[in-house]
Parts: C-alpha cells; structure tokens; sequence
C-alpha cells in the first residue's frame, strides 16, 4: 500500500495540464529570474508551481491582467476551501510575490487582508534513547550511517545529504552544515563514535568516484559560481564530493552535465519508515523526529539551551524553547510537587 502523503505533497504532485504557449513564455522567464538570483532547484520547481495553480485557479488568465485582488482571493482559497497549513499558504504567497515584484515588476498591495491558514503548534514528537537505538538497530549501509547522523549531529535531512567530504572535521569533532535553513552556514558535532564508521564509508566513495573520473564523468556540481571561480577541475576534486553520494549517474537539469548527486530524500525517508515499522514502534517517526530527539536529549543531559540554539540553527530562541516541553522531567523541566508527597 502507497505511503499516506501530506496535503502539501498532495498539492505539489497534483497533475496540472500544460500551460498556453503564453504562460511557458512566462514561466521561462521566471526560471531565467531564480538561477540568475542563485535559487535552488526545489524552490524553483515549487514556485513555479505555485504560479501555474495560480492562473488554473483564474481560469487561465495571465498574471500581467491580474493583481492583487486575484492573489488575495487564491490565498483565501487556500485557507478557507484547501485547508491548506500555514507554512504552505506562506510559500504560495512568496512565489506570487516573486511573480510580481521581481518579475512582472509590479506592486501587490492589501495581501494581509486574505484569509489566513490556522494552524496549531504541536510539541514535536520524541525518542528515548532505547528507541533511537532500536531504530537503527533495523538499519543497514550509508542509510544507518546517514540516520545516525542525523541524530548525533541534529541535521535536518537535506542538510546531511549535501554534506561533502571538506565539510568534515575529524580532528576537531565537528561538521560545517553549508547554507542551512535561512541560507546560514553553522558547526554542529561530530560524534567520536562516528569518526570510524564515516572514514570507512569514504573509502568506499572514494573508490566510486576515481572510477567516475576514468570514465571521464561523475563530479559533483558546485554551488553558485564557484565552477567559473575555482575552475572545472574543483569539481572532480575529492573534498568537493558528496559524503551520501547517490548509486547512479544523473543530468543536470540547468546545465545538462552528466553529475552524480547526493542521495535523493525518498531513499532515507523510505528506510526510516520500514526500520519504525520492523522496530515495532507506534509512534510518528520520520527522518526529522532524530532531530528532535538531538535537541531533547541534549537538554535532558543539562546542556545550556542557548548552546542547543546554535547547533540546531535557530534563529529565535523560542523555537528552540519547545523542547523544554517534551523533556523527561516533564514540561519546562518542571518536576511535578506530588514527587515530594
């Protein structure tokens, strides 16, 4: 049975028809806007969506005879008809306002009159150490390798999965996550008992990537311009290589180069829900939940919450706060009087 989807996964993979030849034309010069701008490729495809759901939403009508009253009404759409979350009502508005401002160079102006999307903050959902180990425990390979990273080092997903080789430092017990959320770069740890398992996997990549270059294809694109700035041979380079690289050579979509890329998400996501599964445990657990489960088990350990800040990468302090709500010595580490009856 197919795995149960989100209602923004839904959003995204619903099946469009093609657009008039206006809106291709359109659509290329918002696309030629993102690359030159440095957007990466997932926002550049969820932006783009966004705008063609616009204008099927309008009965087809191009943007340049629409404004601001037409996004305001899809906005509420999508709050009052789709039930749409927040963060995807957010997204929506951000590639309408991307359309219009930097691209067709026009104003939208009265947006925080739509219907705004409800949403309740739930306490994230956490694993005991005992099930942290049983779920790894059920896994195998780079997949065991990569999860467990992700919880030694409170990574989310895709940023263990752009990890490369340079970004590890072994001597000093610590990785550099690159253009994390907010585009931030940070340094999170290291685990000591990872540093032996991880060299043992890079040899294995290694080897896999000095074949990829005897057959004359294989490098790992560089971020940005940094090809045109470091010169093609940086990216044949070994410490410019993905550390999760995936098992098979792919295009580029952008430049039509032969690459091979990271991992792509679904494999771990994949592998995480079977282990849950063989580990026999109830919860909702996913590939972030490790995450979670780095920030409160480090709490738990006394650790300072400013200090937990920066290695998760928040910006504000009261999104790391809500962890304090799911420690084990209950909410806010509050022990409950009745201990003391």
């Amino acid at each position: 049975m197919a795995p149960c989807r989100s209602r923004t996964q839904v959003l995204v993979s619903e099946q469009i028809p093609p657009a008039p030849e206006k809106d291709r034309r359109l659509s290329e010069r918002v696309r030629d806007v993102l690359r030159r701008r440095h957007y990466s490729l997932r926002t550049e495809e969820a932006y783009l969506m966004w705008m063609t759901r616009f204008v099927r939403f309008n009965d087809g009508r191009h943007p340049e005879a629409m404004g601001s009253q037409e996004v305001i009404d899809f906005l509420t759409h999508l709050a009052r008809d789709l039930e749409v979350a927040p963060s995807t009502q957010r997204q929506a508005q951000s590639a309408l306002v991307f359309l219009y401002r930097t691209v067709l160079e026009r104003g939208l102006e009265g947006l925080e009159i739509a219907v705004r999307a409800r949403g309740e903050r739930s306490v994230p959902i956490v694993m005991s150490v005992g099930e942290v180990r049983a779920v790894l425990a059920e896994m195998r390979g780079p997949q065991r390798l990569l999860a467990t990273l992700l919880y030694g080092g409170g990574l989310r997903l895709i940023e263990g999965l752009r990890l490369r080789v340079k970004d590890l430092d072994f001597g000093r017990g610590q990785l550099c996550v690159r253009h994390g959320k907010g585009r931030k770069d940070r340094y999170t740890t290291l685990p000591q008992s990872l540093r032996g398992p991880i060299r043992e996997h890079l040899v294995e990549v290694r080897g896999v990537h000095e074949r990829d270059l005897r057959k004359g294809s294989g490098c790992a694109p560089l971020p940005h311009a940094l090809e045109r700035k470091l010169g093609p041979a940086a990216a044949n380079s070994w410490e410019w290589q993905w550390v999760f690289p995936s098992s098979r050579l792919s295009v580029n979509p952008r430049s039509g180069a032969i690459h091979r890329y990271h991992l792509d998400p679904s494999g771990p996501q994949r592998a995480v829900r079977a282990a849950v599964r063989a580990a026999g445990l109830e919860k909702r657990i996913t590939t972030h939940t490790f995450r979670h489960s780095f920030a409160t088990h480090l709490l738990e350990a006394g650790t300072d919450i400013r200090t937990v800040q920066e290695l998760l990468g928040h910006r504000d302090l009261k999104t790391t706060m809500i962890y304090t709500h799911v420690t084990r010595s209950g909410p806010l580490g509050v022990v409950s009087p009745a201990e003391r009856l």
